[in-house]
């Protein structure tokens, strides 16, 4: 997921380097330990493939604990640092999280749908990166970052915008179901409810990226053009 803008001045004066350094090493790490997972089970997890409504969750919760950890954590840290950190968006997204996670750790229902709504972890390693690349003080055109920007475009619209159709199309095709009755009032509507609070704010993200992304690409291509003039042409 987004991070929020953590190379402020004022977020690097209020805690030491190394608690900074800490945190966008430890989101990276839970990223790619949760996302990679994601996957296996999402292809390989035939339990939860065959049934992704009532599937055995074994696994799943195990990659749900993992990632609610990190979700209370994150959130225990935004609270306590508000003032330079704090972000309402943020808040409700790790809030809708947790709240549709626990159905999953407790009932053990919908386990093959929440490691799907997983897989969003796999594009967050590159939003960290782009603070890593500041702090090492590469150019903001650098070859390095235009790459990570775009890689991040890519991962974050395939991960988190492109599967939007097919899923709420799958959930239609549910509807009405014996195993979709089975889940009962409240978990249908909570199930809904935060996939779309939590797809609406992918949504406003993926925009601010892709603008972030063509003006970054934009700025590059003018600032190499001066330097690729040959013999009054360009190269």
């Amino acid at each position: 997921m987004p991070t929020p803008n953590w190379s402020s001045a004022p977020f690097l004066s209020a805690l030491p380097p190394f608690s900074f350094f800490s945190t966008l090493v430890v989101s990276t790490c839970h990223s790619l330990v949760v996302g990679f997972f994601s996957l296996y089970i999402f292809f390989f997890d035939e339990a939860t493939i065959a049934d992704p409504l009532w599937g055995d969750p074994s696994l799943v919760k195990v990659n749900l604990a993992i990632a609610s950890g990190y979700l209370i954590s994150d959130l225990l840290l935004l609270i306590l640092y508000w003032k330079v950190i704090g972000d309402k968006l943020f808040v409700i997204h790790h809030c809708a999280a947790l709240y549709a996670y626990h159905f999953i750790l407790k009932g053990g229902m919908l386990a093959y749908v929440g490691n799907f709504r997983l897989l969003v972890e796999l594009s967050s390693p590159f939003v960290n990166q782009r603070w890593f690349f500041e702090a090492l003080k590469y150019p903001k055109f650098s070859k390095a970052n235009v790459i990570n920007g775009i890689l991040m475009t890519v991962v974050f619209f395939i991960v988190r915008i492109a599967v939007i159709p097919p899923y709420y199309s799958y959930i239609y095709s549910v509807l009405g179901t014996e195993g979709y009755v089975r889940l009962g009032f409240v978990v249908q509507c909570s199930w809904i409810s935060t996939c779309v609070i939590l797809d609406v704010m992918n949504v406003m993200w993926m925009i601010k990226i892709s603008k972030g992304c063509i003006k970054v690409i934009s700025l590059a291509r003018q600032e190499r053009a001066p330097n690729s003039l040959q013999n009054g042409k360009l190269d």
